[in-house]
């Protein structure tokens, strides 16, 4: 099971057991209470680090022992594997009040021997291989009990009513088990609960939350994630007046949020993502303390409410997947905490909050997929906190915010898909903690710089007005993985120091203005898989050396003005895709590429040739593939030779089938009986040939009926020949 962090400090634990002298029933002497303890740790194994039991030092001071006032109230042995059961003598520690026998390998059902421990108050199962399901007597541990968790096992079955009966329970720990059944409306009678944890269990049986939960008045922490809950969240949560964390995030749950749910007064954390919940966000907002709110992933609509400006706590607001419109408020711009404001991929419009960035230490600003127009706010990265920005796919225009080339912090910028323009400010390429700078289709300008970050791997500018050369200290950009910088106005040559890219996997230079021959030398594109250079004006050959790159799959170089013959070299990569068409290319397609596979990848090559018929490519007279092949006069002698060799076969088979069937009914002549009722013109022998499938009419019970022919003067018998 996987490893969950306890959400409660050491000190907790040590204010609990500050309470315990009160609860001092008996202490048996000192030497019985050591005795015990090393009968447990004999029955466990002797694990070996619990080495400091012994009899040479008193219990008291072995570190996984708290006392109080010399009796043991506290056995603390957390990740110590331990896989041998719970002892019934733990029990024998009649003033045992905590037990934390967390991260180890303890197995078999849940361990009734704790119901003796009448002192208990604070119990730690969890993260163990316990399995079947919670006792439905479980109310008959300690009374007294505050603190349960059995979190991260493999219980299962049904969550028991009973548990609902421990009326000192405080803190209530299911999470993470297989729990295939339901959990009770009887949790909702535990009145001094403060702490309910019940997320990722899948396995739940779709329920409803119980509106009885909206009972637990001293309710602090709600954590219900990815448990199979349906339905709407009950109204009368507003009765949840100390809750200060509600996780419902990851169900099924629909309908609105409750009205009164931002109106508790302590509320400070709410996700409710990955649901299926419509309608608006209720205001007005009165929880004041709130510091995160994560509404994303939902059908909810309507506008943002200026109630959000309220927040002077609010660190982080996600609202995004979901169908809200109108404008962002101003306000939120203000806000003194905000960290993480994303809203993306729904139909806000308007213009961005001006001020953002500038009030806070703004992290994320992630606004993409709007309709959003007007600039970029300036101030984003004004606090030197800023790790991303993302407001692609909107209408912004004017130019990026100067203030973005000294943000030392951020890490990806994606600006694509708007109607920005002028020139990208110059410090933004050489930021040292940029990963990826995504503009393209835009409306940039100016040339590509001579030097990037060292730590920038996505460059992407396609669609854009850049113009210039590639520079050629382009050699310098070693982490670059994908450099996409179609259709721009780019010209001039390609620079070898541009195969200079250990890293690269992806190139496209297409819809430039490229001259020159490519060349013939790579240095390092070991990596490459696509490689696209379409629609420019490159010439010269093909070099051969494109062959050798041993990850290449995805080859473009139409439109340009590359000639003479495709290098053979080629047919040596693993190609998903190629296209070679309107060039000027000539000769004999590789034998590689001579298949209807690539039908198309030659159109537009009027003196390329193949030797397979492919529409639209010339067929080649002659074959020069290989030097060793056979010449064309020896293959014409060879198919003569064919052709005479078949049909002497077929006259020979058909004279000697002839002489066969001469022979075999001269044999059936003599072996027939003919019987004949009245003198005819016809003979055995006219009878006899005439019995063949061609000639069948009919077949009876005693034989088969034909139909002879017995002269040229169409006269006919019917025969019928009787089973032997």
């Amino acid at each position: 099971m996987p490893k969950l962090p306890s959400p409660f400090p050491p000190p907790f634990l040590y204010f609990l057991l500050t309470l315990t002298p009160f609860l001092v029933i008996s202490q048996p002497p000192a030497h019985q209470t050591q005795t015990i303890l090393l009968t447990i740790k004999q029955q466990w194994g002797n694990p070996p680090q619990l080495s400091s039991w012994s009899t040479s030092s008193p219990p008291c001071s072995w570190p996984e022992i708290t006392c109080t006032d010399g009796a043991v109230t506290g056995l603390n042995l957390t990740n110590y594997n331990i896989t041998e059961p719970i002892p019934l003598s733990i029990c024998d520690l009649k003033n045992l009040t905590l037990l934390d026998l967390s991260f180890n390998y303890f197995s078999g059902n849940f361990p009734t021997v704790l119901y003796n421990c009448s002192s208990l108050r604070y119990i730690d199962l969890s993260q163990n291989y316990f399995v079947g399901p919670i006792p439905s007597d479980i109310n008959r541990l300690s009374s007294s009990l505050w603190y349960i968790d059995v979190g991260a096992n493999n219980f299962s079955g049904d969550i028991p009513p009973a548990i609902g009966w421990l009326p000192e329970l405080r803190f209530l720990k299911l999470y993470s088990n297989q729990f295939n059944g339901s959990f009770p409306a009887e949790i909702g009678n535990l009145s001094n609960l403060e702490y309910l944890s019940m997320p990722y269990n899948p396995l739940f049986t779709p329920a409803k939350i119980p509106p009885e939960f909206g009972k637990l008045k001293k309710l602090t922490y709600l954590w219900i994630t990815f448990a199979n809950l349906i339905g709407e969240i009950p109204a009368n949560f507003s009765g949840l007046s100390s809750l200060e964390y509600l996780d419902l995030s990851y169900n099924d749950l629909e309908g609105p949020i409750p009205k009164a749910l931002f109106q508790l007064k302590n509320l400070s954390v709410v996700y409710l993502y990955k649901n299926r919940l419509s309608g608006g966000i209720p205001t007005p907002i009165e929880s004041l303390n709130l510091i995160e709110i994560d509404l994303s992933n939902n059908n909810l609509s309507g506008s943002i409410s200026e109630d959000f400006g309220k927040l002077q706590q609010l660190e982080l607001l996600h609202l995004f997947f979901n169908q809200f419109s109108g404008k962002i408020p101003a306000s939120i711009g203000l806000l003194p905490a905000l960290k993480n404001f994303r809203v993306f991929s729904n139909q806000l419009n308007g213009t961005l909050p001006p001020e953002i960035g500038l009030h806070s230490n703004l992290e994320a600003f992630e606004v993409c997929d709007n309709l959003f127009t007007g600039a970029l706010p300036e101030n984003l990265c004004f606090r030197q906190r800023l790790t991303g920005v993302a407001a692609f796919s909107n209408n912004l225009t004017g130019e990026v915010p100067k203030s973005l080339a000294n943000c030392v912090t951020v890490r990806t910028i994606q600006l694509y898909d708007n109607n920005f323009s002028g020139e990208i400010p110059a410090g933004i390429y050489t930021l040292f903690n940029l990963l990826s700078l995504m503009i393209s289709n835009n409306s940039f300008t100016g040339n590509l710089p001579s030097e990037l970050g060292w730590n920038l791997s996505r460059l992407e500018i396609s669609d854009n007005k850049f113009s210039g050369q590639i520079p050629s200290a382009v050699s310098s950009w070693v982490r670059l993985v994908v450099f996409m910088a179609s259709n721009n106005q780019l010209s001039g040559e390609i620079p070898v120091g541009l195969t200079n890219q250990p890293q690269l996997t992806t190139l496209n230079l297409d819809g430039n203005s490229l001259t020159g021959n490519f060349p013939t030398t790579i240095l390092s594109w070991e990596n490459l898989n696509a490689l696209n250079l379409s629609r420019n004006r490159l010439s010269g050959p093909i070099p051969a050396v494109i062959g050798t790159l041993p990850d290449l799959l995805y080859l473009d170089l139409s439109e340009n003005q590359f000639s003479g013959q495709i290098p053979g070299e080629l047919g040596q990569l693993r190609l998903t895709t190629l296209n070679l068409s309107s060039n000027q290319l000539s000769g004999q397609i590789p034998s590689a590429f001579d298949n209807l596979a690539y039908d198309t990848s030659f159109l537009n090559n009027p003196n390329l040739c193949a030797t397979t018929p492919i529409p639209n490519v010339r067929f080649c007279s002659s074959k020069t593939r290989n030097s060793d092949d056979l010449s064309p006069k020896i293959l014409a002698l060879i198919l003569v030779f064919a052709v005479l060799l078949f049909f002497f076969t077929a006259l020979l088979t058909f004279f000697m089938v002839r002489d066969y069937r001469r022979k075999k009914l001269k044999r059936n002549l003599t072996a027939w009986k003919l019987t004949s009722f009245q003198r005819f013109n016809f003979t055995k022998a006219n009878i006899l040939a005439g019995l063949t499938m061609n000639n069948l009419i009919g077949s009876g019970g005693s034989g088969k009926i034909y139909r002879v022919a017995v002269n040229n003067s169409g006269n006919y018998v019917a025969v019928k020949k009787i089973w032997t």
